[in-house]
């Protein structure tokens, strides 16, 4: 599906409702306050109907003012983790064309978000790790040292920690099998999970257990934990250069992006039998006429459900059967799709 239309038309916001099918925040990480339509505030809803395994699925996900997001699967309440397990969704979006250039949290949520593609559970790993890591924090800049805290919360840090590594190790070595096995004309990127150079490399939950409470006072001093899967970094180098991602120019920035969210959808169509929904925003910037012809024939070949976005028709040209083309428009604070035919 190919959504084209003037800035600030709406485009986004589809492919935002689409992504809120998905757990988490969604492809702009927008808190549900910030989701509401303006100045009328008053919530909002997305209802759809979601196909898996040869399922349909009736998804109801809302959220009141001031309130957090609720969720129903076929009329029935539940965690936003268990629409992980219903459909995989992966994004790109011109946020992430600065991802090799600025800070490791980014490049980490990005890896999560792909380790969540393959291993739907890996969302509960991170939330039990990040709550008990707050907590150890509090204890910490309140210089409090009780020993048995520190351990009991230690614990639970290990335990998933060792739970998150093991899942971002997978699902780095299952794109790389599904990278090296492609025909594309994307180039290939070697990842890497890294830690920061004064940290040491342990995996395993006895490891980390260890190390947090030898890390004790030096954390105490800094009023934060210094060490762990919260500090990993995900490296990327151009393969056939050898050139780090963050040396490499923007449009080969954004192909490596493009070649990882492609291997990533590889993998997961030979994993579970299906292709991931697929939601690319302004996917054709910074890419020539060849490139961006190459990346449709690929989408094709996946069999993926893919939502595009680009301010004119002229971007999708070629697949005018082969795709719907929806132009967008907006009058008043409203927007409106209407159906046109493809270049």
């Amino acid at each position: 599906m190919a959504l084209f239309g003037a800035n600030g038309a709406g485009k986004t916001n589809v492919l935002e409702a689409v992504s809120l099918l998905s757990p988490g925040r969604g492809l702009r990480r927008a808190t549900p306050d910030e989701l509401a339509r303006k100045p009328e505030a008053l919530g909002w809803k997305i209802l759809a109907d979601l196909r898996a395994a040869k399922r349909v699925h009736q998804i109801e996900t809302m959220a009141e003012p001031g309130a957090s997001r609720s969720l129903l699967i076929d009329g029935k309440p539940a965690p936003q983790l268990a629409l992980g397990r219903i459909a995989r969704m992966l994004w790109l979006v011109p946020a992430m064309d600065r991802l090799w250039i600025e800070g490791a949290e980014g490049r980490r949520r990005f890896l999560d978000r792909m380790t969540l593609s393959f291993e739907p559970d890996h969302g509960e790993a991170v939330l039990a790790y990040d709550k008990a890591m707050r907590e150890r924090n509090r204890l910490l800049r309140d210089q409090i040292g009780d020993v048995g805290w520190y351990a009991a919360l230690e614990s639970q840090m290990a335990e998933a920690g060792a739970r998150i590594i093991a899942n971002r190790r997978s699902a780095l070595t299952r794109i790389a099998r599904a990278t090296a096995g492609a025909q594309t004309a994307f180039p290939a990127a070697d990842l890497t999970l890294l830690n920061p150079d004064d940290a040491p490399d342990v995996a395993n939950a006895e490891g980390l257990r260890t190390m947090f409470a030898e890390g004790r006072r030096r954390d105490m001093a800094a009023g934060r934990t210094l060490a762990g899967p919260h500090r990993a970094d995900l490296g990327a180098v151009y393969a056939t250069k050898g050139v780090p991602a963050a040396q490499c120019s923007t449009g080969e920035q954004k192909a490596l992006l493009i070649s990882m969210v492609l291997a990533n959808a590889r993998a997961l169509a030979e994993d579970i039998g299906a292709a991931p929904i697929l939601l690319l925003d302004e996917v054709a910037a910074h890419l020539d006429a060849s490139r961006r012809a190459a990346l449709y024939t690929e989408l094709l070949a996946l069999g993926a459900q893919a939502w595009m976005t680009g301010t004119g028709a002229e971007f999708f040209d070629g697949l005018r059967h082969a795709a719907q083309g929806f132009e967008v428009t907006e009058t008043g604070g409203v927007s409106r799709l209407q159906e046109c035919d493809l270049p």
